[in-house]
């Protein structure tokens, strides 16, 4: 018996020393990522929160100042505003075209390639993003590719304006009318040609049906002159010099499509459109005695689309590239979870009778909802730290009005006016928000590896 005692003390000591030998090791493993995880987590997170405590200088405590000056900044309050419209759109908006693409492309033959083309801005870098945007939202649509689709949209169903900038010389026999129209000094009369000169329109301006102009005839030709009421109309100006004014030269253009109003007693009475040489006619019993107009549409600039990146557009354009990028991440993630849906569960309920959209809403959504969380929350995340987006497609005149806490935490400590207390109070601003999305990430994750 006392042999028995020693041996289970000496098992005993022998068990401890290996506890003790393992948690030596483990410890000696684990030290290198503990001190980096110090020098570069930690220490950076004590040193921020302290630094938020003290002035621009960093010499005098100022308490809680800085961080009162997130509510009280006009530019500070806007960067917060837009985070947190930031962090209710951008995620959701992105989490759902995710769910979309995943479901619609299980049934589509190209699925597999549509998912590869929506997941490659993913490679892209946000600079690389941010330069793209920059140039789809260009204001000229001759560049930017969202105005040169928008103002297509837009003339297709909006007559689009000939000649804007178009306007008559003083030795013109037109004059201003008022709200961007031009009428003649004088009636017309029939047997009488009009002759109509314009100038500001740049010869590359001029529609592609436009021919050389036809000096009307003097006199007109027989019989014309009891029917009609004809003219030219023509752009008075020849390239390289030597025109004359009110004379058709030859190397000069008709107004081809301008139109032609004849007004009596400030009706109109006639209308007529100039053809590709600019010759016009007008019927001579209703415009005869008439003054001749060219009405304000002919002139009107010409749409130009949406000021996307303008104080009012410029945080929805922004988050509109921030989606392209990330809906692909989503429809990966979502895909990769609707993969793993019982089959036989989405077949029982259709042959309970259910449709395709109550499948969908009420057996693969609720089946999804851990992914759906998981992609959410990963996307609130990451928009609280959006900064190059912003930094790169909104133009300086308008950062202001797209600005973000990211943004503004570079402005503030690296800016022409830095204060690094002001800088360092929307550090540990942002840490705090993202710690309760964090922590409801691991809850989940914990809940899950119970399961």
């Amino acid at each position: 018996m006392p042999r028995t005692r020693r041996t289970d003390t000496g098992n005993t000591r022998s068990t401890t020393r290996d506890r003790k030998r393992s948690r030596a090791v483990a410890a000696g493993f684990l030290l290198p990522a503990l001190l980096l995880l110090g020098a570069l987590v930690v220490y950076p997170i004590g040193y921020s929160v302290q630094r938020s405590l003290f002035d621009r200088s960093g010499s005098s405590f100022v308490g809680l100042d800085n961080y009162l000056a997130l509510v009280t900044d006009d530019s500070l309050r806007t960067a917060v505003r837009n985070n947190l419209i930031w962090l209710v759109l951008a995620p959701a908006v992105a989490t759902v075209l995710g769910l979309l693409f995943a479901g619609l492309t299980e049934r589509v033959r190209w699925g597999t390639a549509f998912k590869l083309v929506v997941f490659m801005p993913m490679a892209i870098s946000m600079l690389a993003a941010g330069i793209i945007f920059r140039l789809v939202y260009e204001q000229d649509p001759d560049r930017g590719v969202a105005n040169a689709v928008w103002v297509g949209v837009h003339d297709t169903f909006a007559e689009a304006s000939g000649f804007p900038r178009a306007r008559p010389l003083p030795v013109h026999p037109l004059t201003a009318a008022g709200g961007g129209a031009y009428v003649t000094k004088e009636a017309v009369r029939a047997g009488e040609p009009v002759r109509l000169p314009l100038v500001g329109v740049a010869p590359g301006r001029m529609p592609e049906e436009a021919r050389p102009a036809r000096a009307p005839a003097t006199p007109p030709a027989a019989g014309a002159a009891a029917d009609t009421v004809g003219g030219t109309a023509w752009l008075d100006f020849t390239k390289g010099g030597g025109g004359r004014p009110n004379v058709v030269d030859p190397a000069e253009l008709g107004l081809a499509g301008l139109r032609i109003e004849a007004v009596r007693d400030g009706k109109v009475v006639a209308t007529a459109t100039a053809a590709a040489d600019g010759t016009f006619a007008l019927p001579a019993d209703r415009a005869d005695g008439a003054v001749l107009r060219l009405p304000a549409s002919n002139f009107r600039e010409q749409y130009d689309g949406v000021e996307w990146l303008g104080p009012s557009l410029v945080t929805p354009a922004v988050i509109g590239a921030y989606v392209w990028m990330w809906a692909g991440f989503a429809m990966v993630l979502i895909g990769a979870g609707l993969a793993a849906v019982p089959r036989e569960l989405l077949e029982a309920a259709r042959v309970d009778g259910a449709n395709e959209w109550q499948v969908f809403r009420r057996i693969t959504v609720p089946l999804l909802a851990p992914v759906l969380v998981v992609v959410l929350v990963t996307l609130m995340i990451n928009v609280l730290k959006v900064f190059d987006l912003v930094f790169v497609i909104a133009p300086g005149s308008a950062q202001d009005d797209a600005n973000v806490l990211a943004l503004q935490l570079y402005r503030s400590s690296f800016g022409t006016d830095s204060d690094l207390g002001v800088g360092s109070a929307i550090a540990v601003v942002l840490l705090l928000l993202v710690l309760p999305v964090m922590a409801v990430n691991i809850r989940r994750i914990r809940r899950e590896t119970r399961r």
